[in-house]
């Protein structure tokens, strides 16, 4: 029997055992759907701290509950660990570990080299690697596949290689692990079949395409399209305060076309960690290629600015009540990089928080999910950790703006609404509601909710 037989019997009688490089908002979903789908899993990180939690059956991961770690931890069918030799045991290896981007925008491959300088000390004949993190095209055949077959073994033959990009949307209640359709392409069709022979036990719905390279470019595809659309609605809120028109009314009633219309909003730009980054790997490659990617480079210079213009926003409002931002006591509601989750990874709140601060405005801060935020390293903001605070009548009332960042749904926008004096909303939500707070969006002052009213001729 082939190295390649033995891998799809062992795979299609449940004895396969999966490891995940990386147990973070990609890898661990992951690996509690390996373990689901009824796989032996082994989950690999450097973090000590997260290795322990999870065996401890605590998660850290916000769409992961603990009590599904606890299941899978207590049935066997899961563990964690941060000794990489333990690869070895694995039949399948998924690698999700980040894939950020250095200061210059190029991409920084030092967590995939890592990734696969541990797995060639633990490579063996029959192992199917499969990358899932965002990177360019190209990645896994130069890349990944040269350090591996150091080994002596040979990609397509002795062990298989595929690239499958991750597509996870956290805080989405609809949208998961197993339901999102899985892109996948293999270096050689053999490795392209033990790809698709696990995953598909693992995935609802199975996407293959022709090569690892374009599965790379769906992944960039999708969020470029993302990034420069979100860039035209960033675009269109400066317009629309040049015009005297309400952004938010115009968007909604262009969403009413039935067809050729798909909606994005405005916003303080561009957070988490796709969106801000995953364009720039297309745009690094085709340099390298003697190509400009020229709306990628406009887009991300738009939404690159948004921080900036919200901060001049802010700055504006208040000298229209006659104060200066200088001294001001300004209260920011929202640091997550978007609504109903924790995730502060590239938030734009951090960076406005920054200009304010640098500016002079005492800041304070209100988000139920994001407790505190501590300096790691890459967080711009001075004087760390901050804490979020209590929203109630008197802080608001303490407050010379209220600055809405992200427009999280449990907060109580008709008691800030009620008892702010003055607010900067980036999101529209105060459209919602009326107070006796005076309101600023994105495209000048808010007007009572304009959602468009459709009516239907009889």
């Amino acid at each position: 029997m082939s190295q390649h037989e033995s891998l799809l019997a062992a795979i299609a009688e449940s004895r396969a055992v999966v490891g995940v490089v990386g147990l973070g908002y990609v890898g661990l979903p992951l690996a509690m759907e390996t373990a689901r789908s009824g796989y032996r899993t082994l989950g690999l990180d450097v973090s000590t701290r997260v290795v322990d939690g999870l065996n401890g059956k605590r998660s850290h991961i916000q769409d992961v509950p603990s009590d599904l770690v606890a299941t899978h931890v207590t049935a066997g069918t899961f563990s964690a660990t941060a000794d990489m030799q333990r690869l070895a045991e694995c039949d399948v290896i998924s690698i999700c570990v980040p894939t950020p981007l250095a200061k210059t925008k190029d991409p920084d491959m030092s967590y995939i080299v890592a990734a696969a300088d541990a797995l060639l000390a633990a490579l063996r004949p029959g192992q199917l690697i499969i990358l899932e993190s965002t990177t360019f095209p190209g990645t896994t055949r130069e890349v990944l596949k040269p350090v591996l077959e150091k080994s002596g073994l040979r990609a397509g033959e002795d062990f298989f290689l595929c690239f499958s990009p991750e597509r996870v949307d956290p805080g989405n209640a609809t949208w998961q692990t197993r339901n999102t359709p899985k892109v996948i392409g293999g270096l050689t069709p053999a490795c392209l079949e033990a790809g698709m022979a696990i995953y598909s036990r693992v995935f609802d719905t199975m996407v293959p395409v022709e090569s690892a390279e374009a599965a790379e470019l769906v992944k960039l595809y999708e969020n470029t399209f993302r990034m420069i659309n979100i860039a035209l609605a960033n675009e269109m809120a400066q317009a629309c305060e040049r015009l005297g028109i309400d952004v938010w009314g115009m968007i909604d009633a262009a969403a009413t076309k039935p067809f050729g219309f798909m909606k994005f909003t405005p916003g303080p730009g561009l957070g988490g960690h796709c969106i801000p980054l995953d364009p720039h790997y297309l745009a690094w490659k085709m340099r390298t290629l003697q190509y400009k990617t020229r709306m990628i480079e406009l887009a991300s210079e738009i939404n690159t600015e948004m921080p900036d213009y919200v901060v001049v926003k802010a700055s504006d409002a208040l000298n229209a009540e006659g104060k200066a931002l200088n001294g001001s006591r300004v209260l920011v509601l929202g640091v997550a990089y978007k609504k109903d989750i924790d995730d502060l990874r590239e938030s734009p709140a951090l960076e406005i928080i920054d200009m304010l601060q640098k500016k002079g405005a005492h800041i304070s801060y209100h988000d139920s999910y994001c407790h505190e935020i501590r300096d790691d390293g890459h967080t711009p903001i001075r004087n760390l950790p901050m804490h979020s605070i209590e929203l109630t009548a008197q802080t608001l009332g303490a407050t010379d703006l209220v600055l809405i960042v992200t427009d999280h749904s449990e907060v109580d926008y008709q008691l800030v609404a009620d008892h702010a004096a003055l607010v900067v909303d980036t999101r529209g939500v105060m459209r919602r509601v009326k107070g006796k707070a005076k309101v600023v969006g994105l495209s000048g002052t808010h007007q009572p909710s304009r959602e468009a009213r459709v009516t239907v001729a009889h």
